[in-house]
């Protein structure tokens, strides 16, 4: 059970100074017991989770972990937090939902560990690296009663949820396509320790691809079969930022995907994800309907912009934010999988719709290698919108 500073530092606003403050609606207020969480991964990422889960009434964040102990002490030190081993962390009684911001090829590990210690648990993207991997965790905690939740929780912001308003609206007609587009030149111009990115469980699909996954799926509903095609554009990358500059290293996964998607309600969508292209003017998200086409925010975000533009019309409308949660709010899906442990209600961003999105990408790797059409097996309900208030 590792940790590296490494893990969710694509997110370009992980870092950022803003979030959730005294005037975010709360998921649950405080007359509610709090939930217990218990951090364990204490790199880059994990940062912005404890500043904006500290401005949640219903959560309670009481230890945190990492295997290198030092990392653990140093955050929390920095928010006033005991840092613990993994082990005693799981073992404490006053944690009762396991938030799991280690790197991908350690996901599974820690989360098979808070099931079995009769944890839910709250994991970055992806679910796991294997789809078998994935599989048993949903399976087991469904045989452990305990939920599962999983990043991004992007879905649950103001800017994708206005989206999701608009459609139920019928504001375009009939969804019947969509496309999403992350080009990107790479991110060894910019990480110190971009390693991670070209090794399995990285690349653009499995790094990036759930932020636009997710959101497709929150939206459109589920996937029944996938076809694509994959390849790696080199053998090697050249580490361009500091204070790595210069220095090679391995890929040894592919670097652009490109996909076509079957939603099971009718809507067929183009996903192309690269670490390959150099410059790009290609949207980040688009519906279109029968009426009207919609412009989605970038999914890695929480707010807008979201433009609208019908058939016949010059020009494309902005659609003012009718949704709270519009800053960076990384933790938020947190929050929500809290407030479904207290009051019952399916987590919107749950381990459910994290394995859809994870048996999809599997999906897109083999149509690649074996050249057809691949069905999709999982299937999961459209999310509920947040709560409008």
């Amino acid at each position: 059970m590792t940790d590296d500073p490494s893990a969710g530092a694509a997110d370009s606003s992980a870092t950022t100074s803003e979030g959730l403050d005294s005037s975010t609606p709360r998921l649950l207020d405080s007359s509610t017991r709090p939930v217990g969480v218990g951090l364990v991964g204490c790199g880059v990422i994990s940062e912005v989770y404890l500043r904006n889960l500290a401005a949640q009434d219903g959560v309670r964040v009481v230890a945190v972990a990492d295997a290198v102990a030092e990392k653990a002490q140093a955050r929390g030190g920095e928010f006033g937090l005991p840092a613990t081993t993994v082990e005693a962390l799981l073992a404490d009684p006053a944690v009762e939902l396991v938030l799991n911001l280690t790197p991908p090829a350690a996901h599974a590990e820690v989360a098979l560990a808070a099931i079995g210690a009769g944890k839910a648990v709250y994991t970055e993207k992806p679910l796991a690296v294997s789809l078998e991997d994935g599989r048993r965790i949903v399976a087991e905690a469904a045989a452990q009663g305990v939920l599962v939740g999983c990043a991004p929780d992007t879905v649950l912001g103001g800017g994708l949820q206005t989206c999701r308003d608009l459609l139920d609206a019928a504001a375009i007609g009939e969804p019947v396509a969509a496309t999403a587009f992350m080009l990107s030149p790479g991110h060894e111009r910019w990480h110190p320790a971009p390693d991670f990115f070209y090794l399995p469980g990285g690349g653009p699909l499995f790094d990036m691809g759930p932020y636009y996954l997710s959101a497709l799926v929150t939206l459109l509903g589920p996937v029944r079969r996938v076809t694509g095609s994959a390849r790696a554009s080199s053998a090697e990358r050249t580490i361009t930022s500091e204070p790595r500059r210069g220095e090679r290293i391995p890929v040894r996964t592919n670097t652009h995907h490109a996909a076509v998607l079957d939603f099971v309600g009718g809507p067929i969508a183009t996903l192309v994800t690269s670490f390959d292209v150099p410059a790009s003017e290609a949207p980040k998200l688009e519906i279109y309907g029968t009426a009207a086409a919609l412009s989605l925010p970038d999914p890695n975000t929480f707010g807008g912009p979201v433009r609208l533009r019908a058939a016949g019309d010059e020009a494309w409308r902005e659609v003012p934010i009718g949704r709270p949660y519009t800053e960076n709010s990384r933790g938020l899906g947190v929050a929500e999988l809290a407030a479904a442990m207290r009051d019952g209600h399916r987590p919107r961003a749950s381990g459910e719709l994290a394995f859809h999105v994870l048996e999809i990408m599997h999906a897109v790797e083999t149509a690649s290698r074996e050249g057809r059409h691949v069905e999709i097996v999982s299937s999961v309900e459209r999310p509920e919108p947040m709560p409008s208030g």
